[in-house]
């Protein structure tokens, strides 16, 4: 089952509650996604800490519900 871009945004949102996200399908078939998150919560934090933050706010829908996902994260 594929996983619309509102929910990806609204998961990500509730997780991380200042984050600006941006999400756009990449195929138009609901697997394949690009994002873009930027959020103070993410100050201080490697790279790979933040793909993990925004990874966990999935809450384990990565690789199932939702195929890909390019994801891109910053700071404000």
């Amino acid at each position: 089952m594929a996983m619309d871009a509102a929910t990806i945004e609204r998961l990500i949102k509730e997780s991380i509650s200042d984050a600006q996200v941006t999400i756009e399908d990449l195929r138009g078939d609901g697997d394949h996604y690009a994002a873009h998150v930027i959020s103070a919560a993410f100050v201080g934090k490697s790279r790979v800490q933040q793909h993990q933050m925004v990874y966990a706010a999935l809450r384990g829908r990565m690789g199932n519900e939702l195929h890909a996902l390019a994801l891109q994260t910053g700071v404000p």
